[in-house]
């Protein structure tokens, strides 16, 4: 295994003991059976077979349509490097993110991230399967690795996959340095520089009308920075009481993690809402399920 793989590895236990220690990791609130398993084998599913499969897929292309070109950018000034993965792999991967909450159809792959009604080290790699199989930004990387930003590549992703993990935990590392007075200018930038927990979580947020959520924003991953640039940034230095998602239909496991193979049968009559996560007055179809009370439903769609 690469010395990268290792370092991530660190830092992933580093939050699991922090969330056994602090916060419950076995345990969220509002946890269910089928989210367990939908976390288990996106997780798995990702770091063993799509993540590998992307990266060498995309640089086999790379190699198929510039084999000349391999290695040609490993001269290029560290600094250089960094930009270009910056690009072509996070600010890929914002309009990747905003994507999935503009087309219905790529929701579908993107909702299973949201529909854990808890935050945690365990929802980062939770999405559909072919979310991460279609994400321009590991092809992408693949080339770029081929072209010679291995190394530069390695040490990106330790600090890229760092900031993700920490702003998906539930251990909020940045709410008692709001509370220091003498540190709110260095906090000013860095809420605007790289993912928090408190931008994070306000995507993750339930109810759109609870002055903190913003899930059509808040998009970034690595940089926060692009959600500044592109306008989709919303700051409140708080935290959602509720998480997950509201006016969808019920959902299961096999379609979280395979849609379009697996699909929950749906009425023709469609619900119409205020507030949904492409914009707003978003119309969604009622699922014909068995269950018809909120409670049932709730455990069904393992929300």
């Amino acid at each position: 295994m690469k010395p990268e793989y290792f370092a991530v590895l660190a830092v992933f236990f580093t939050f699991v003991v922090l969330e056994i220690l602090l916060t419950g990791f076995f345990r969220k609130p509002g946890q269910t059976r089928d989210d367990v398993w939908v976390e288990l084998v996106s997780g798995f599913g990702l770091i063993l077979l799509i993540q590998p499969m992307a990266v060498f897929g995309g640089g086999l292309i790379a190699s198929l349509v510039a084999p000349q070109a391999q290695g040609m950018l490993s001269t290029w000034p560290v600094l250089a490097q960094l930009a270009l993965l910056l690009i072509f792999d996070d600010l890929s991967q914002y309009w990747w993110h905003r994507a999935s909450h503009t087309f219905p159809w790529l929701y579908k792959l993107h909702r299973p991230h949201h529909n854990a009604e808890y935050l945690s080290i365990r929802v980062v790699y939770r999405n559909n399967l072919f979310y991460y199989m279609l994400m321009p930004g590991l092809w992408l990387s693949g080339a770029l690795i081929y072209l010679g930003l291995g190394w530069v590549y390695a040490a990106y992703l330790v600090v890229k996959m760092s900031v993700i993990f920490a702003a998906h935990s539930d251990v909020r590392w940045d709410e008692p340095l709001y509370r220091i007075k003498w540190l709110s200018p260095l906090m000013w930038v860095v809420e605007r520089t790289i993912s928090t927990p408190a931008t994070h979580s306000a995507h993750h947020g339930k109810h759109a009308d609870d002055g903190i959520t913003h899930y059509k924003g808040n998009f970034g991953n690595l940089l926060f920075f692009w959600d500044v640039l592109f306008g989709t940034a919303k700051i409140t230095r708080r935290y959602p009481e509720k998480l997950g998602v509201e006016n969808l239909p019920p959902t299961s496991v096999g379609e979280q993690l395979i849609w379009p193979l697996i699909r929950v049968k749906t009425e023709t009559a469609p619900v119409s809402t205020d507030a949904g996560p492409y914009g707003t007055r978003t119309t969604f179809p009622i699922a014909l399920r068995p269950e018809s009370s909120p409670k049932a439903a709730r455990k069904s769609s393992s929300l």
